[in-house]
């Protein structure tokens, strides 16, 4: 899922960021609503974290703008003016939920997994396919019970096509799915990936072929069969 935090303040921001990475989120920066327009036009955010006073665009006016142009996705204003009129004035604007600074960053977490997990059915406590498991909320994936260790971008990777069954994604589409628009790696690196993340499950004892090739097109998921 892909996350935008919108403030002009980087010592703000930059601890949610961190947060959010920790739990598998992708997340993009905007320090002004400018920025922020342009990026909602060329890039899908599922939620979008809204300060109040920003440059170039404030933030009751962008949320209204966003809602104009049509953008369903969760808006989640974070802002220092706390008084009943603000507050009423940022959800009528559009926004879904309003915190005031300062704020505990774990409540906030919860609330934007709170809302994920309204706007999309996938965004459980965890999936389960086969004898394959992942916990969403530790970040972790067993297969028959045991812990199968994958680095966090392997872990992406397996978590799009498990969320994903019947789908097939080009390189293209991962990279675009999975990183930030300025530290995208190659096509070639997808590859690598993907054959680190198989070799690992197939050392605990998973079908290597799990996320399968589709030639000319890109990757998917298996079939899952249990083993006995």
């Amino acid at each position: 899922m892909r996350i935008l935090l919108v403030d002009d303040d980087i010592r703000i921001i930059k601890p949610i960021k961190e947060d959010l990475e920790h739990q598998q989120y992708v997340v993009d920066l905007a320090f002004d609503g400018q920025e922020a327009w342009e990026l909602c036009s060329c890039e899908e955010y599922d939620l979008i974290v809204l300060d109040w006073m920003l440059p170039k665009i404030d933030g009751i006016d962008l949320c209204q703008r966003l809602r104009q142009r049509g953008f369903t996705g969760t808006i989640l204003m974070l802002t220092a003016r706390g008084e009943k009129n603000d507050k009423l004035k940022g959800l009528d604007s559009g926004a879904d939920d309003y915190i005031v600074k300062p704020f505990d960053i774990d409540e906030l977490g919860a609330r934007i997994r709170a809302h994920l997990r309204r706007i999309n059915p996938s965004a459980a406590q965890s999936v389960t396919v086969g004898d394959l498991s992942v916990d969403l909320r530790a970040c972790t994936i067993s297969y028959m019970q045991k812990r199968v260790e994958v680095t966090p971008t392997e872990y992406r990777l397996l978590i799009t096509f498990l969320k994903n069954p019947g789908k097939t994604f080009s390189r293209r589409e991962l990279i675009e799915k999975l990183w930030h628009f300025d530290d995208a790696p190659t096509e070639s690196a997808i590859k690598s990936h993907i054959k680190g993340m198989r070799q690992k499950l197939s050392l605990a004892g998973c079908d290597k072929n799990i996320v399968e090739t589709v030639f000319g097109f890109g990757y998917r998921l298996a079939a899952i069969e249990h083993e006995k």
